[in-house]
């Protein structure tokens, strides 16, 4: 099965700007819509940003609005999360998720995970 595979994670400080990337394993012969979600120590696994199999539907959770961003190359399952202004509370595993049966929010509508990138904000 193909999965999302990520990369661009690591350790930064307050106020840094990170892209993380996100690509399939392996060929896919359709375009998935696409996300991230990300869960900190203790906290459960939360909704970041998706968009659509076309990119021209995108959405960023409230919270972020304004300091994380989501785009994709064309209809190539990649994609890719711009994060700026990074916060402590922003430190997480972040995970890529392809291929939603439903809502774009809920984590169980999608179909795919990739293991994760850490990212760590130091004050």
């Amino acid at each position: 099965q193909v999965r999302p595979v990520e990369s661009g994670g690591g350790s930064v400080q307050v106020g840094d700007s990170l892209r993380l990337s996100c690509v399939p394993s392996g060929y896919t012969p359709s375009s998935y819509a696409m996300g991230w979600f990300r869960q900190a120590p203790g906290k459960e696994r939360e909704f970041v940003a998706a968009i659509s199999w076309d990119g021209r539907e995108s959405f960023v959770a409230d919270s972020l609005k304004g300091r994380f961003d989501i785009s994709r190359d064309g209809l190539r399952n990649s994609a890719h999360l711009q994060m700026s202004s990074l916060k402590v509370e922003d430190t997480a595993i972040y995970f890529c998720v392809f291929d939603s049966s439903g809502t774009y929010f809920d984590s169980r509508e999608w179909r795919s995970w990739g293991q994760g990138t850490q990212v760590t904000v130091g004050s």
